[in-house]
């Protein structure tokens, strides 16, 4: 299941993951904490368990290789369900391809992989027939070496880019802010930078 960050206005905004996605990660699920009431019919996640709205994913407990499709929600609607996916740590996740949002750089470094799918990803409706190309692209999480081994036989399957070693990355909150640069107008820095032997005055990094 999922909402996208772009509904539209009087329309269903339940959309399911087409079955070419789970046909190139070619692995089997435990649990889907994000299933929908109706149209499951159409649905081609391979899992053994699942949770619908009345159980209540978001507050169930969790246990094995999870696929998660979260309800996105509004603008930051996304970011409970990606909490607990990786406090989880063993699984895949579709989100939507924000890389400038600020949701998207807390959680995306701490992911085993990521994948992009090649084009716009064209999901299906609770009716089955197909969506238009959407707004946005989407991305593929990985948690943990089966979900990172998901997404490499993805790539390996034509379905797009995957990048891993992303836990190398620090968290954001480790980041210092950058000194400030000096400029014509701040003669103090230009004090600074005329002794410092560069040229034109400028201090500059090593």
């Amino acid at each position: 299941m999922t909402k996208p960050h772009h509904a539209v206005p009087g329309r269903s905004d339940e959309w399911f993951t087409p079955p070419e996605i789970f046909e190139a990660m070619a692995v089997q699920f435990d649990l889907d904490p994000c299933q929908p009431e109706e149209g499951r019919e159409f649905l081609s996640v391979p899992t053994h368990r699942y949770y619908t709205a009345q159980q209540d994913g978001l507050t169930a407990s969790w246990d094995g290789f999870v696929w998660l499709n979260p309800p996105f929600g509004g603008r930051n609607g996304v970011v409970p369900w990606l909490r607990k996916f990786m406090a989880h740590g063993n699984g895949v996740c579709l989100v939507n391809a924000l890389t400038s949002s600020g949701w998207f750089h807390d959680w995306a470094p701490s992911a085993e992989a990521i994948l992009f799918p090649r084009g716009k990803t064209k999901f299906v409706r609770p009716d089955g027939s197909r969506g238009a190309s959407p707004a946005n692209g989407i991305a593929l999480l990985a948690c943990g070496a089966k979900g990172a081994q998901a997404l490499r036989n993805a790539q390996s399957n034509g379905l797009g880019m995957c990048l891993s070693g992303m836990k190398t990355i620090a968290p954001k909150s480790n980041f210092s802010p950058a000194p400030p640069y000096p400029t014509g107008r701040n003669p103090a820095n230009m004090t600074k930078a005329a002794g410092s032997g560069e040229p034109g005055g400028l201090l500059t990094n090593s």
